[in-house]
């Protein structure tokens, strides 16, 4: 292709020469991404294929994009898959993968997956929007009106509520078939799910439920992090993960003691609970953050091996020396006692780069780490390369590892805004262009 264009390097799999100014169309011989790169511009509805299979896309118009390793994401559910089997692996596509990318994602995973868990009944519909044809759990709550869409769309329906499993029924019924249904329990998180000591009248009403096929029941930890021992000192008012076990196990008993078979997919662990609780894994486990290469926690055991596999790039679009005792950005909130190279980053606020990490930041600019200096804008962020030299065009990461081996992993965006990975990975906009591609293998 001609420069500027987006190839595939024949020893590397990473993206060069991606020009701001250009919009070129993107051809491949692929299925899907088989040993090429697919663009997706945040707008896109979904990846267009021709009836050749061959996909059509437009390189982004920003320099500022999120750049997703669709292989690496493969590897981690397989590392996941390695420590749970037999478990079947639910996968959580929620909130755009994530972060993510749903449109990206999804259809490329799904072959490698059991199951996929959202958090509301649009992102389910979105997913079948865009083909995929594998289970959906929509794990979040449901009004009894809302129910015939599950039924309309083929999803699998949570119901914590007798009045949801009514209606469920109801539904089913007039349409003349069975719908899926996973019963929650609350075991100790105290957000949605009937509670474990109320839950046999709803496992008795749900098998009057003929019209109903109650595929599963399952319970989700609030601190499936928390590594515990025999001599782990109890805290009043937390819920351990221990204690949610066995209250899910005097849930599930309720069949063996009535001679019921129990529902096909028993399911409780979460990523932490992935990670440190193995008689938590039941028919199926759900990792979330874990399957995108991002541990729960900093200090969590690490018994699966996941990496990111997301890398937040960007451009410099200006550079110049801020002179001693010239103040940077709005506020005047950083200032030089020395003449500096300062560079500009076309990401702010409006992307999902926090404000409140206003001068807290490093970022990686051709390989080596910078501070970022003076308030975050809404679209834009300076640094201080000190003495050192940048050009336009110049590479700069957000997110994720460079060439040199520098690297800023989500845990340290979250550090310096104050909250956590998820929120992080979620909080990058719709504006902000999602690129996938694969490696060659």
């Amino acid at each position: 292709m001609k420069s500027g264009a987006c190839v595939m390097s024949s020893s590397s799999s990473s993206l060069v020469g991606i020009s701001a100014a250009q919009s070129v169309t993107i051809f491949m011989k692929s299925r899907f991404l088989r040993g090429g790169v697919l663009l997706i511009e945040s707008h896109m509805r979904r990846p267009h294929f021709t009836r050749k299979g061959k996909i059509f896309m437009k390189i982004p118009l920003r320099p500022t994009h999120l750049l997703v390793n669709l292989t690496q994401l493969r590897r981690n559910v397989e590392a996941i898959r390695a420590r749970v089997q037999p478990a079947k692996v639910l996968v959580m596509l929620k909130a755009n993968a994530y972060g993510h990318g749903v449109e990206g994602v999804a259809p490329y995973i799904e072959p490698y997956v059991d199951y996929i868990g959202v958090a509301v009944l649009d992102e389910g519909v979105r997913l079948r929007e865009l083909g995929i044809t594998k289970p959906v759990l929509v794990a979040g709550g449901t009004l009894p009106e809302h129910v015939p869409y599950y039924l309309a769309y083929d999803l699998t329906l949570t119901v914590s509520h007798p009045a949801v499993l009514q209606a469920a029924a109801a539904a089913a019924e007039s349409a003349g078939k069975q719908m899926k249904v996973h019963l929650k329990i609350d075991t100790g998180m105290e957000r949605s799910g009937v509670r474990w000591y109320e839950a046999k009248a709803l496992l008795q009403q749900s098998l009057r439920c003929r019209q109903l096929d109650i595929e599963g029941i399952y319970t989700h930890f609030a601190n499936s992090e928390t590594l515990e021992s025999h001599e782990t000192p109890k805290k009043w008012g937390y819920a351990y993960p221990s204690e949610q076990l066995a209250r899910f196990h005097e849930v599930l008993s309720f069949y063996e003691k009535h001679s019921l078979p129990r529902p096909r997919l028993v399911h409780a662990a979460n990523s932490g609970a992935i990670l440190n609780l193995p008689e938590s894994f039941f028919d199926m486990v759900r990792p979330g953050i874990l399957f995108y290469g991002i541990y729960p926690d900093r200090g969590v055991l690490r018994s699966v091996q996941v990496a990111p596999a997301a890398t937040w790039k960007s451009q410099v679009v200006y550079s110049k020396i801020t002179q001693a005792g010239h103040p940077v950005s709005y506020g005047s909130l950083w200032v030089s006692d020395h003449a500096v190279r300062t560079v500009t980053v076309p990401c702010g606020y409006a992307d999902g780069y926090f404000r409140r990490m206003t001068n807290q930041p490093k970022v990686i600019v051709n390989g080596k780490k910078y501070q970022q200096v003076g308030r975050i804008c809404m679209d834009q962020f300076m640094v201080n390369l000190e003495s050192d030299d940048a050009d336009l065009g110049d590479e700069v990461i957000l997110l994720g590892k460079a060439a040199s081996g520098e690297q800023i992993l989500p845990e340290d965006l979250a550090e310096w805004a104050g909250t956590n990975a998820y929120e992080v990975m979620t909080n990058i906009s719709a504006r902000v262009p999602r690129v996938f591609f694969q490696e060659e293998e």
